[in-house]
């Protein structure tokens, strides 16, 4: 195999493929550079078809720390399991390359991206996405695409392809788009309320960049691929179709349009399945246990097929849905908050069948989740995480850690509700919003965003505006189409797209599709976006009848706090050496939590006010500096002959001299001035090298009328005699007042 290498210029940037080098025995492998990010893809599929009812594909991408320069941290210091970023990248792999496999494929295809070196300004997983087309496209492997994705951002108005980090972080959109040369087909997307208009452009504006890369993939195919595999794709016996077309296809078909519950739904249909597989079973008495097992799962699913088949029937041809509805109808909704009592904010949002329980916890800004992946992110203040347990659909089911549906419905979640949070400095809390599905017939997902939005709110979030979510269904045959709102289960199941879309009354925030075609129009796309927005509507009237605004403070049960902040010279004095004094801080204020951030911003949470006011107040005193005018009710702490110190506050003293006190001579100041005395004060000098301040109690008075300053004795006078000393006291104590705070400093 002679090496493939070739170059091209993409919007300003290089991508750059080579094949024939690395990864030969692969079914197929490229390298695709694109500038400085570096990944391996590699795609290999079974020589067999595996004997399973669905197509049996695995996606993998793998992030490595040393392709950032980086040790993995923790005890072993080598990558563990998957990442959430390198899980839902995964996803945004899968999602489009899958609808581009044949119907009844079966062979076992693994699809292996390996991240060798990463620039964050060159997006790894669309690399990885590019790659991994290409590589299923050389290979042996029977694969309709190609297929790429990019990333499209929005600053100042102006549309850009794959934004830098720093663009990102400018942009008012972060829409990731991919597709075919001929339609759009996986879409991902956080946004700062962008209208249906501005996003539907973005789609169209990725989708022509789509085609240059498909266009690229195709130069490297005509050169490198290799001749197809021969594959069997998997049929239903016609023998099995046949007896249950004549026993069983009318009944499917009456039992779908059956009115009622889901549960009455489904189990009808299933009552009829179970007797058709039963009845498969006593005809084949005679044959192998084996091939009557195989004849009973195609007995089952062909069953289902007649089910999908009417359903899609129904809603396409008679406009009707299984559960009666209109298409752009939306089941009944109903908004409840505070469930919980000791929950900082909770909500319930259940629509249909479907039901979400959402709980807002909030934390310091210490306690933010850590993140170790190959994005720049180090930390995370907002967390929506999604739980879908096994009994919110009653079945039985493995419980354990979150699958990638699960990560990637909170990550969907997360996004559309991210766009409306306050800043860390508006609200510097960790805020952590947990959804749990106890029932769920479809759209679920955009339930546990509208159900966290009442959560937020209920918890005292300062949230910017109402977020709701709505799942879009699509049904197509032939060239006819019918979108759908509010999809439900079965729907979902048996349509061709599931287009989530969740916003504001102003606009968009979250978008997700995913399709089971090869792609889906231009004016798909924007009737969809329009259903929405009135499904959007209708939701958030609902969400209001609960609460309609967030709550002024936050609950009883959560930390309350204070910020303050601090010149960062200062940072040190409230730590303290080894941390001794924000320890004692902690100690003396009943265990506030105290987190110090590296600009000087310093955030006090307690439960009660008036530790977080203390805590507050030990810290200003730590770090307060004196200012020329600033005037105190200082206390007297050490008298000397012509001169005292007094504290102005806890660390800061200063020197008040004799000719100071008053406007009229003062004859003797132990007289005149004891230790633990009050005095109110105004600094009048502050020594810009050493920090030493001096200040004066008469300048807090109203000079009087004709006063005339003192004239002072010559300085000869004043060093070889006593003489005055209210006349000469502010000269000759100077040798004295450099003495006295350099043993003070010691």
């Amino acid at each position: 195999m002679e090496k493939f290498k070739k170059s091209w210029d993409f919007h300003g940037r290089t991508i750059t493929v080579e094949n024939g080098e690395i990864a030969k025995q692969a079914g197929g492998s490229v390298l695709v550079r694109y500038d400085d990010t570096v990944v391996l893809s590699a795609a290999t599929a079974s020589s067999q078809a595996k004997d399973t009812d669905f197509f049996p594909l695995t996606v993998v991408y793998n992030e490595k720390m040393y392709a950032k320069g980086e040790i993995p941290g923790g005890f072993l210091r080598r990558e563990g399991r998957p990442t959430e970023h390198g899980t839902l990248t995964a996803r945004q792999i899968d999602r489009p390359i899958r609808p581009l496999f044949a119907e009844g494929f079966r062979n076992e295809v693994q699809v292996v991206n390996t991240v060798l070196s990463c620039d964050p300004d060159r997006d790894a997983g669309m690399t990885a996405l590019f790659g991994s087309s290409l590589a299923l496209c050389v290979s042996n492997i029977p694969f309709n695409g190609p297929v790429a994705g990019v990333i499209v951002g929005k600053v100042d108005g102006e549309l850009i392809i794959n934004p830098t980090e720093e663009q990102i972080d400018a942009s008012t959109l972060n829409l990731t788009v991919a597709g075919t040369k001929d339609a759009i087909n996986m879409v991902e997307a956080g946004a700062k309320e962008v209208s249906e208009e501005e996003m539907l452009e973005a789609l169209m504006f990725g989708h022509a960049a789509i085609r240059e890369l498909c266009a690229i993939q195709d130069e490297v195919i005509a050169a490198c691929a290799k001749p197809k595999m021969e594959v069997v794709l998997y049929e239903i016996n016609p023998v099995i179709r046949e007896f249950i077309d004549k026993n069983g296809r009318d009944r499917i078909i009456a039992a779908v349009s059956t009115h009622g519950t889901k549960d009455e739904r489904y189990g009808a249909v299933d009552a009829i399945i179970d007797e058709m597989v039963t009845r498969v079973a006593a005809e084949l008495t005679w044959v192998s246990q084996d091939v009557l097992e195989k004849a009973k799962q195609q007995a089952r699913e062909y069953s289902v097929e007649i089910e999908a088949q009417e359903v899609r029937r129904l809603i396409s041809e008679d406009k009707i849905r299984p559960d009666g509805r209109k298409l752009d109808e939306i089941r009944p909704l109903d908004s409840q908050v505070d469930l919980l009592p000791r929950a900082h904010g909770s909500a319930m949002f259940t629509r249909g069948e479907t039901q979400v329980i959402s709980i807002t916890t909030l934390g310091a800004l210490g306690e933010a989740q850590i993140i170790e992946d190959l994005t720049s992110q180090t930390e995370k203040r907002f967390m929506h995480q999604y739980n879908f347990p096994p009994f919110s659909v009653g079945e039985v089911g493995r419980m354990g850690s979150p699958g990638r549906r699960e990560i990637g419905h909170g990550a969907l979640g997360e996004r559309a509700l991210l766009q409306v949070l306050p800043s860390k400095d508006e609200f510097p809390y960790t805020i952590r919003t947990c959804a749990e599905v106890v029932e769920s017939n479809g759209s679920s997902s955009q339930a546990s965003i509208c159900a966290g939005t009442m959560s937020l709110m209920a918890a005292g979030v300062p949230i910017k505006a109402m977020v709701a979510g709505v799942a879009m269904g699509l049904i197509t045959v032939g060239d006819t189409y019918s979108i759908l709102t509010d999809i439900q289960g079965m729907e979902d199941h048996y349509g061709d797209m599931d287009f989530k879309v969740a916003g504001t009354r102003k606009g968009i925030t979250a978008l997700q599709m995913d399709i089971k075609v090869d792609g889906i129009s231009e004016q798909i796309l924007r009737e969809a976006l329009a259903q929405a927005h009135k499904g959007r509507m209708e939701i958030l009237d609902n969400m209001e009848t609960a609460i309609s605004e967030p709550r002024p403070d936050v609950s009883k049960w959560a930390p309350k706090f204070d910020v303050l902040h601090i010149p960062t010279d200062k940072i040190r004095d409230v730590i303290g050496t080894g941390g001794k004094t924000i320890n004692q801080i902690i100690e003396d204020c009943d265990q506030v939590k105290i987190d110090v951030q590296e600009d000087g911003t310093i955030a006090i949470y307690h439960m009660d006010r008036e530790m977080i006011n203390k805590a507050k107040a030990i810290i200003e005193d730590l770090t307060r500096v004196a200012k020329i005018d600033d005037e105190f009710d200082a206390t007297v702490t050490e008298v000397r002959d012509s001169f005292a110190f007094v504290n102005l506050f806890q660390g800061t003293d200063a020197l008040l001299h004799v000719s100071e006190i008053s406007w009229e001579r003062t004859p003797d100041i132990n007289q005149a001035l004891h230790v633990g005395d009050k005095i109110h004060v105004k600094v009048i000098a502050v020594d810009e090298n050493t920090g030493k301040v001096k200040v004066s109690a008469r300048a807090c008075t109203e000079k009087p009328e004709g006063y005339v300053e003192p004239k002072k004795a010559p300085r000869s006078s004043r060093n070889n005699s006593r003489g005055d000393r209210h006349s000469g006291e502010s000269y000759s104590s100077s040798k004295v007042e450099r003495r006295v705070f350099r043993r003070r400093d010691e």
